[in-house]
């Protein structure tokens, strides 16, 4: 018997990896979160499964479920929104099965930043303007931030930040990250990255507050501050340069020959 965790994608059932539908419709038991993930991903569920929203359980209650399927040996498909890397909450459900001696495999899902990066229909890493992405939060309820990860400390390198969560502290955001990129700085807000009322907020971080008022948002958005959001005209790069010489390119080996 095995858990499989499976990173269940942004929200659009078609973007889930063709191993996790495959894992899904081969086990007998599945949970999922039903309020963050559309019931479309449960029809790839075989005929008779266990279909278990998780939504109202509790770490103890899924552990419980765990133990119900092993007993009856039953491979479980664990779906978890975005991918497993970030702000899943796998780690302390792995600690349980490895307590338990039960086996578990991982498979990632689209993450939630690059389905909005789609949505924006643009690139996030702009050549000698942004070629970093930071991927973060705020602190909440559920799971305050390490002292030294703020925002600011980000906002200094002059990354692009993708803020997760935290649509709802937008005033705060925009305090911290002013005296670092300027009031002009581009924002960018996807709201339900590609779910059928996915929508987005174009804004600087002068007015995305005005903005935001006069289109309210709900937690599940993601947050885009950076100049790579406007890059106008930016440097190409250099990879598909006609006198960029790359590996696979005739004449590679001849050329590094010639600069040794």
């Amino acid at each position: 018997m095995t858990v499989h965790f499976i990173g269940a994608g942004p929200g659009a059932a078609d973007l889930i990896t063709v191993r996790g539908r495959d894992l899904i419709a081969r086990s007998p038991v599945c949970l999922y979160a039903g309020s963050i993930m559309p019931r479309e991903l449960i029809e790839y569920c075989p005929p008779g499964a266990r279909i278990v929203d998780t939504g109202s359980l509790s770490l103890e209650d899924i552990e419980d479920e765990f133990l119900k399927a092993h007993r009856q040996g039953k491979d479980v498909a664990r779906l978890h929104s975005g991918d497993l890397s970030v702000w899943s909450a796998v780690a302390e459900q792995i600690r349980r099965l490895e307590r338990h001696g039960i086996d578990f495999t991982m498979t990632p899902g689209v993450p939630s930043f690059a389905a909005a990066a789609a949505a924006l229909r643009q690139e996030l890493t702009i050549p000698e303007l942004a070629q970093s992405l930071v991927l973060t939060r705020t602190s909440g309820r559920a799971s305050p931030m390490p002292e030294g990860e703020t925002l600011a400390a980000f906002a200094a390198t002059g990354a692009t930040l993708a803020v997760h969560l935290a649509v709802h502290v937008m005033g705060r955001i925009v305090e911290e990250l002013i005296p670092y990129y300027g009031a002009a700085c581009p924002v960018a807000i996807v709201v339900k990255a590609s779910w059928p009322e996915e929508r987005i907020i174009r804004g600087t971080l002068a007015d995305i507050e005005a903005k935001l008022a006069s289109e309210p948002v709900e937690r599940t958005a993601l947050i885009f501050v950076g100049r790579s959001l406007d890059a106008g005209n930016y440097p190409e790069s250099q990879l598909y340069n006609a006198d960029y010489v790359r590996r696979f390119r005739p004449g590679w080996a001849q050329d590094c020959e010639a600069s040794e």
